[in-house]
């Protein structure tokens, strides 16, 4: 089955937003006012909300229609599993459902079946970041420079792996390579706010 570029680019768009404002989003000691008290507002928007929030997901709470998309995916994977694109579409809504050990599983086999997915390996990263393991994430972006060594933003999250683990001279290497070989970037302009705060 063949992949329509639409689908993989709107897929790498996507992790790249989600990746790029990971890295780059303020602490709460950034905002001002009440914002950074992390309290919901006493709103129509909001009402109701407030029991939801006190009682963080779980089996007991998790909504039958996540329940059912889950048991879909799993099935369309089970029956086809040769398809990426249900692959992708399955591992990225597990590893949003907060199972990004069985997320990564389905990651790896969609890069058996095609080692290049740039979209996949900045997927796997972004679950290797988060769970703290620097170094698997700094192999994982490796690759995609690898075979794409002028990917801005794989450069970048270099840095910010770098950044991360506490090797800021790494960090500041990456960003002013970026900064400095492809200036106008939008990379390139992080790069430089990254470098001032490091």
């Amino acid at each position: 089955m063949k992949i329509k570029p639409l689908y993989i680019y709107t897929g790498v768009v996507v992790l790249a937003i989600m990746f790029l404002v990971f890295f780059t989003s303020k602490n709460d000691s950034d905002i001002p006012g009440n914002i950074s008290t992390n309290q919901m507002p006493d709103d129509d928007v909001h009402k109701g909300l407030k029991d939801q929030m006190q009682a963080p997901p779980g089996k007991g709470n998790v909504s039958s229609e996540i329940k059912h998309r889950l048991e879909m995916l799993k099935k369309a994977v089970e029956e086809n599993p040769k398809d990426t694109l249900k692959m992708k579409e399955y591992a990225d809504f597990l590893a949003s459902a907060h199972h990004p050990d069985e997320a990564i599983k389905y990651y790896y086999n969609i890069l058996n079946i095609n080692p290049r997915r740039s979209d996949i390996l900045f997927s796997l990263a972004y679950i290797y970041y988060n769970k703290k393991n620097y170094e698997k994430a700094e192999e994982v972006i490796s690759k995609i420079l690898l075979y794409e060594p002028d990917n801005t933003q794989a450069i970048y999250n270099l840095g910010a792996i770098a950044a991360s683990s506490g090797d800021k001279q790494k960090a500041k290497a990456q960003w002013e390579k970026l900064v400095k070989n492809y200036p106008g970037s939008d990379e390139a302009k992080l790069a430089e706010g990254s470098l001032k705060k490091l």
